[in-house]
């Protein structure tokens, strides 16, 4: 029997991916050509669902784009009133006299993503944009040229062991003149075409942080609305960058978070258990103590900045967004400069045809202009927490304007082996907040895998787990891994093996950057799949 025809399904522009980016890129398209063809294609079962930021928005492109959106805005929609930056020892914090100015907050607003997502997808239906959720994007089409010509999307209904279940469905592709990548951090379909066209050949490694956030429920009148609090410190060693937010919402809510560096050498360091830590520390602890986690989740985010932006065209493509790493690591924002991204590439391709010239066009635009500004404060960090604040200093001072550009690496390569690394002894102390492990982490992520489809984390070889990274790392894989997904579990008299619980994954692509051998490959699970983030 001859193989049945996928469906071909014929657009001028195809977006993979519904978040600001994406969706922004859809309305100024519509905007400027109301006669475009344009699909949005988007792997969570809802808009916003997979969606995780902070996230503290910064409005001037978006009331560029929609001023109508103060009109109708998302439920939480805190204006910012008062920063704070607070560096944490084990027992004690001490406020700064002096909040950077990249990160002070006046006229900004405390949001929820998740919730922006749906609103901007209702502003782009209402200008004939097809929105398809629950379809995800497996890998991309080329035309005779070689040029991209859409995407294909993933097979449904392919059980574990490979075999075409009762369900199976061939996954449409998507034909179209310009294919706009808004995949986000860590794009599955802008990785493989990053490789293929080799738009990282001129660019400084990428490098990515893995943010944790939650949201509380506290005890009546703990919060004080609109306040932003960042830290830096402890539960991180002066080796390791990262830190903390909480963004105090209304209605006796908070948003906690933490971040940790991938770049980080500790080859023991648990990224998760530093986020417990941080939240137990006495000045936290006090606020968070009687109160209830709604929601929680996890991501990686995309902080190389503007050395490690890959080139962000190719024949038939664009990269946007975060797939294309416009966010702004000093301002721990990238919402604002995600629509940027999509309008500047809606207006490229309206005005020019193509693709060729984004790059530059980009670069030379105000999003493009605000990462050249702070390009050396993130790869300053490299060199320990102390040495990073005098170059940020320098940095802010200069306004960016110092004659070089500091280089990254990329993160797997920092790790550091077991017997070449004394790890700090970090008094980590038993916790008495939740969650008490990842596992229960994931029950408020509310993720969600079909348990038969086949694994979508791809090891190239479980036997060096086994072996090589147990002597020389330790399976990092299971500890900075936050959701349980890699364990080693016994085989017997073999010793161990490694075990993937792939339903718990949920989509932060950790493994993806941080295995120190660059062996795990993330790939797209069935569309709908994982996480269903609540008002984050």
């Amino acid at each position: 029997m001859s193989e049945q025809p996928r469906e071909v399904m014929e657009y001028d522009v195809a977006i993979v991916g519904a978040g600001p980016a994406g969706l922004s890129c859809a309305i100024r398209l519509k905007q400027l050509n109301a006669d475009l063809n344009i699909c949005v294609l988007e792997k969570a079962a809802t808009l916003g669902a997979h969606s995780l930021s902070g996230a503290v928005l910064e409005p001037g492109p978006l009331d560029e784009l929609f001023p109508e959106w103060r009109k109708n805005p998302p439920a939480i929609c805190i204006p910012a009133l008062r920063d704070e930056f607070l560096f944490l020892t084990r027992s004690k914090r001490f406020k700064s006299p002096i909040t950077p100015p990249q990160m002070t907050n006046h006229g900004n607003f405390i949001i929820s993503l998740g919730q922006l997502a749906p609103i901007l997808g209702q502003q782009a239906e209402k200008l004939g944009v097809d929105i398809f959720a629950g379809f995800a994007a497996s890998e991309a089409l080329f035309d005779s040229s070689g040029a991209v010509r859409g995407v294909r999307i993933g097979d449904m209904g392919i059980e574990k062991n490979g075999v075409r279940g009762p369900n199976f469905t061939l996954g449409p592709e998507i034909h179209a003149k310009i294919t706009m990548l808004c995949e986000g951090c860590r794009g599955s379909v802008s990785k493989q075409l990053i490789s293929k066209f080799k738009l990282d050949a001129t660019s400084s490694p990428q490098t990515y942080g893995l943010g944790f956030k939650e949201m509380w429920q506290l005890p009546a009148g703990r919060c004080e609305p609109g306040l932003i609090q960042h830290s830096a410190g402890w539960p991180l060693d002066h080796r390791t960058y990262g830190g903390s937010f909480l963004y105090h919402l209304d209605h006796d809510r908070v948003y906690v978070g933490f971040v940790v560096a991938l770049d980080y050498e500790d080859p023991r360091l648990q990224p998760f258990e530093a986020f417990q830590q941080y939240k137990n520390h006495p000045t936290i602890k006090s606020l968070l103590q009687g109160g209830e986690i709604l929601s929680a989740g996890a991501r990686t985010i995309i902080e190389g900045g503007y050395q490690s932006m890959p080139t962000l065209e190719m024949p038939g493509a664009m990269l946007l967004g975060d797939a294309g790493g416009t966010l702004n690591a000093p301002k721990i924002k990238g919402i604002h400069q995600a629509i940027r991204s999509g309008v500047c590439a809606a207006t490229h391709f309206v005005t020019h045809g193509s693709s060729v010239g984004f790059d530059a066009a980009w670069r030379a635009s105000a999003g493009g202009r605000e990462l050249y500004k702070v390009r050396n404060i993130r790869p300053g960090f490299k060199r320990g927490l102390w040495t990073g604040i005098a170059n940020f200093a320098l940095e802010t001072v200069t306004m960016g304007k110092v004659p070089w550009t500091l280089a990254n690496h990329a993160d797997h390569t920092s790790l550091k082996r077991l017997e070449a690394y004394n790890s700090p002894e970090r008094h980590w102390s038993e916790r008495d907040l939740p969650p008490r492990d990842r596992l229960a982490s994931v029950f408020f992520a509310s993720t969600t895998h079909e348990e038969n489809q086949p694994v979508h984390l791809h090891v190239a070889d479980t036997h060096l787990c086994a072996t090589r990274c147990t002597t020389e790392f330790g399976n990092p894989c299971t500890r900075f891994c936050p959701a349980n997904v890699y364990e080693m579990v016994s085989d017997g008299a073999q010793g161990k093996k490694l075990q993937i619980n792939a339903s718990n994954c949920v989509h932060c692509k950790a493994c993806d950057i941080k295995d120190p051998y660059a062996q795990i490959t993330w790939v797209t699970p069935e569309g709908s799949s994982g996480p269903n983030y609540q008002n984050l």
